[in-house]
Parts: structure tokens; sequence; C-alpha cells
């Protein structure tokens, strides 16, 4: 029986050439396969990477600060407005009508404003009469008092004037108490006048309502959810659609904790879109959630929602 190295020798040349070829390739492409993944590995603990990850922005609700009837409306759903650009409008007409009452009162007060205070000048007057008229009653008793005693004047007339002299008191405390009341209705203080102030406040406030008829965006973005139609009737504070904001961008990504230690806020982040193959974004990673939703183990009613 022939042996195997009579076989080897009885091979071609060309047969064993190739034979050695296949070994070698063989032989690379293991080393290199495992080299590659050993590579990915390292490249993978290096540079975390996931694909459960999306991309979010800040909205902002809009809502009509007055309510009414909206007259106007200026956007549809899902088109790009500027910040300080008018979205709808709301029937001003009650708020203007609000206005010029307003207006009207504050003339109406001026008016009571300077008769309080000619009552004022017209008490002080009253008040330095009643002064006048109590020093002279008392000045009056004093002078009849010693007279008395020399039977001059009798005890009726003693007793008339110094009645007189304790009314003409009263009536100076009554004058005092007057003139302070008359002060006290103008509403005169260190900051001004407290009537006038109140109803300028209260027109102030209604200037201001006439100016949140007209909903403005605050950021620039892209309206959504938008379904409403001129002449829907907007409710103070109930939202109505909203803005996205497009200024700045947001992606939030889920890793594995193994991971979480090589991840620090500061680095950079690459991101790669479906809707933007090809094209990868630039981020930098701001911070690391400390806690997250679960749904498995999270508390109703006291108990754990565990599924069966």
């Amino acid at each position: 029986m022939p042996s195997d190295s009579t076989d080897t020798q009885s091979e071609p040349p060309r047969d064993r050439v190739r034979r050695s070829a296949a070994v070698i390739v063989a032989v690379v492409c293991w080393v290199g396969a495992v080299a590659g993944c050993a590579l990915t590995l390292m490249e993978l603990v290096r540079y975390p990477r996931t694909s459960d990850a999306f991309v979010r922005a800040n909205t902002v609700g809009v809502a009509a600060h007055v309510s009414g009837n909206i007259v106007e409306l200026n956007v549809r759903d899902n088109q790009r407005v500027t910040a300080g650009e008018v979205l709808f409008v709301v029937d001003p007409r009650p708020y203007e009508a609000e206005v010029e009452r307003l207006e009207a009162k504050l003339v109406v007060t001026d008016l009571e404003i300077e008769a309080f205070r000619q009552s004022v000048l017209a008490a002080s007057a009253s008040l330095e009469e009643m002064l006048a008229e109590s020093a002279y009653a008392v000045s009056y008793l004093a002078r009849l008092e010693p007279l008395l005693a020399q039977k001059f004047v009798t005890p009726n007339e003693v007793e008339k004037a110094r009645s007189d002299a304790q009314a003409s008191l009263g009536r100076v405390e009554a004058a005092e108490a007057q003139l302070k009341r008359a002060q006290r209705l103008v509403g005169d203080d260190l900051d001004g006048n407290a009537r006038r102030q109140e109803v300028a406040a209260s027109l102030a406030d209604a200037r201001l309502n006439i100016e949140y008829c007209f909903v403005r965006a605050q950021v620039s973005g892209y309206v959504s959810n938008l379904n409403i139609a001129r002449g829907e009737y907007a409710n103070q504070g109930v939202q109505l659609f909203t803005v996205v904001d497009d200024s700045r961008w947001y992606v939030l990504a889920n890793y594995r904790e193994t991971l979480l230690g090589r991840i620090e806020p500061g680095m950079t982040a690459e991101v790669w879109l479906l809707a933007c193959p090809g094209q990868p974004l630039k981020g930098v990673v701001e911070g690391i959630g400390k806690a997250i939703f679960q749904p498995v183990g999270a508390s109703v009613n006291a108990l754990p929602d565990v599924p069966p």
C-alpha cells in the first residue's frame, strides 16, 4: 500500500502551490476576522453607540390670554413662523369698549378729586372760623367770671358764656373731623392720588388686554396640532395648538449601564439620522439622566405593577 509521503511526492507542483495558498488564505481570513472582531469590540467600547435614540425639541403651547372669538387666523398646520409674528387675533371690540369706559371714568375721577380738594379748602376755612369763635367765647368767659364776684353780671350770663365756650370747643372738634374726612376722601398720599391710581391701573390693564388680543409667536418654529378655524371661541389660558421651537434640537439616547462610564458631559457626539443618510450631525453631550420611568415595578395605588 503506498504511503502518504509517496502521494505527496507524486502530487503535481501546481496542486501543492494551490493547497498552500488556500491554507494561507484561510489562516489570513481567520486572523483577519479575529482582529476585526477585536477592533470592532474595542471601537464600540471606546466610542459607545446606540440605535435606541430619538430626536426631540422644545414646544411652546399657544393659548389666548383673553377670551373671545377668533376673528383672524393667520397660520396653518405645519407652517413655519418667526418669533413675534401674529398667529391669530381675538375680537378686540369688547376690550376697546372697556378702555373707553375707563378713560371716561378717569376724567370723572379727576373732576371728583378736584371737588374733594375744594371740600378740603372749605373744611379748612370752616375750621379756622370755628377756632376764631371758640377763642372769642373762651376769652369772653374769662372776662365775665371776675365780674360775677363784683355783681356786674348775673350768674345766668356767666353760665351762658361758659356754655357757649364749651359748645364752641365742640364745634372746633367737629370741624377738625370734617377736615380730616375731606382730606381722606381726596386720596392723596406720598406716591400720588390713590383714587386716580386705582382707575389708571384698571385702564392700563384694559389696554394690555387689547394687546393680548393679538396672539404672537413666542419662539420661531413650526405650528403643530392646529385644529381650529376662524370664528372659534378662545377661552383664556386654554391651549389651542403648539409651536415646535426649531432653534435647538436634542437627541435622547439610551445606553447600557456598562458604557455610561465612558460618556461625560461636554464630549462631542456624532448623530446619524435615517432622514439624512450620509450626513452626520455634530452635537455635544449635555448630561446623563439620573432616572427614567420604569413601567415594570411602578407603583399603582400603592402597589407595584408587575405583569404576570
